[in-house]
């Protein structure tokens, strides 16, 4: 059923329709992979998460959080690359895989800039059909997108405020990544105002089924 006509008299599927044209395809990759450049080929942005000092926080704290961080953008853009390996995605949702797995692996080269030497070696993972069967990748890639952006959220509070502040430039840009896979699986993107933090503990049992070693 065709939902009641806005006041230009445009139902609102077709201006929903006319939104999401203007967001996807060329458009929505041209304009990741210029984020993607400005945060990957920038040392002082990775020298700025490296920061410390400040009256709230330690130097400490920030690298064990932004250890974390790593080990989830690295399993997301392994996730991505595995699933684009798959060849089972079409359409919009293979372009998903793309532009939102080079976003995480800019995000895992932000992060290891920052981390230096302590940044370590990637473990292993395995995603099973979750990378393989269409329907299993997109549940997938919203429960990974949103445990992220709910971990970072959670522990935005134990950074000092220079690196909080570095950090907030990759928090946005998953918060699109949840929103844009949950439009894909049908979804509301946006279904609150507020977004629940989640702790460490509560993040690992969700990344943990996909990590080896």
């Amino acid at each position: 059923m065709v939902k009641p006509a806005e006041p230009g008299g445009r139902s609102v599927d077709e201006e929903r329709g006319t939104v999401m044209g203007r967001f996807s395809r060329a458009g929505l990759l041209k304009g990741s992979l210029a984020v993607m450049g400005a945060i990957g080929g920038t040392a002082v942005g990775a020298a700025e998460l490296a920061a410390a000092g400040d009256s709230r926080g330690s130097a400490a704290t920030d690298g064990e959080i932004l250890t974390f961080g790593l080990l989830i953008e690295r399993l997301q853009a392994a996730f991505y690359a595995a699933a684009l390996r798959g060849g089972r995605l079409t359409g919009e949702a293979r372009q998903f895989a793309q532009v939102v797995g080079a976003a995480e692996q800019a995000h895992v080269n932000y992060l290891v800039a920052a981390l230096g030497s302590s940044a370590g070696k990637s473990p292993s993972f395995k995603f099973g059909d979750a990378a393989t069967d269409p329907a299993k990748f997109i549940a997938t890639a919203i429960s990974l997108e949103e445990t992220g952006l709910g971990v970072y959220n959670g522990q935005a509070v134990n950074l000092t405020p220079t690196t909080l502040a570095a950090a907030a430039r990759i928090v946005s840009v998953e918060a699109r990544h949840a929103a844009w896979a949950r439009a894909l699986a049908g979804k509301d993107p946006a279904p609150v105002a507020v977004d629940p933090p989640i702790s460490v503990s509560q993040a690992k049992q969700t990344f943990q089924p996909f990590i080896v070693a």
